[in-house]
């Protein structure tokens, strides 16, 4: 392997064991034009990872980009529960058609594949990273500004696949102001640079509760560390997000896109950078 080998084997001719994986770069539904693609991605779970995802579609959408969520997480998927999507995804000449939300957005998940949204994903990660891939080129996306890819956590098979094999504009890291969080944040970042993926920046979640008597904020998990990890790893803030309640409810019930609130709103100004503007 060469020294400054990057993983991206489409730009590279040296014959090496990085090739022995067969990865290759996978070409999209031929029914589909996708401008930008944007992963979300966490360094460990239970971060929120997929209501990061999930609110940054909602902020897209209704700001008039065509927009679409691929639902990586095979093994654990929310996003169908969090838009209130429970029909299975039909096939037709074209591929596989993507369910849509009640505001027109495109989502594709493995559990609008199984039979039963509580049926266990009792694969081995090639086969996992597969299922991703042909998200990738057996579904007809239609035309969409943006795609949203909510990732498993950590860095394992499934980022490995989708960051060689998926045309990935950037990543958005989402964190916790937690004890350990620059290591974790480290790793993920880490990663994308290691496979020549930028990263667009870092959004911690559960950053505060504030209080609905005096309007204080209390940090619950402690002080915020997002602005000195941000600086540590040269990456933008893009979003400290509260601990909301009520945005809880809204996605246990389906009715995430019914958030009439600005969180995420930010994320535009990360579509502006990567040249969609509306």
């Amino acid at each position: 392997m060469a020294e400054n080998c990057t993983h991206d084997c489409s730009s590279c001719s040296a014959d090496c064991s990085s090739r022995d994986n067969g990865i290759q770069m996978a070409q999209l539904n031929a029914f589909s034009s996708v401008k930008k693609v944007i992963a979300v991605v966490s360094g460990k779970g239970g971060v929120g990872k997929s209501m990061v995802t999930a609110l940054s579609a909602v902020a897209a959408n209704r700001n008039g980009f065509s927009t679409g969520i691929m639902d990586a997480d095979i093994t654990g998927p929310s996003i169908p529960k969090m838009f209130g999507v429970h029909e299975k995804a039909a096939a037709n000449e074209m591929g596989l058609v993507p369910a849509e939300t009640a505001s027109g957005m495109k989502l594709m998940s493995i559990n609008l594949l199984t039979e039963n949204e509580t049926d266990p994903v009792i694969w081995r990660g090639p086969v996992i990273g597969g299922i991703v891939q042909q998200f990738w080129t057996d579904v007809a996306w239609g035309d969409l500004d943006v795609l949203f890819i909510d990732m498993p956590p950590g860095t394992g098979d499934v980022p490995l696949t989708v960051f060689q094999s998926l045309p990935i504009d950037g990543i958005i890291v989402v964190t916790s102001p937690q004890e350990l969080v620059s290591m974790i944040v480290a790793k993920a970042v880490n990663m994308a640079k290691l496979m020549n993926i930028p990263v667009l920046g870092l959004v911690e979640n559960m950053s505060y509760y504030e209080c609905p008597d005096c309007g204080k904020k209390i940090e619950i998990f402690g002080a915020s560390k997002a602005e000195q990890v941000a600086e540590e790893y040269g990456i933008k803030l893009i979003e400290k997000l509260p601990i909301n309640p009520e945005l809880a409810a809204q996605g246990d019930a389906g009715k995430i896109e019914f958030n009439f609130g600005t969180e995420m709103e930010s994320v535009l100004d990360v579509l502006a950078e990567l040249g969609l503007e509306k």
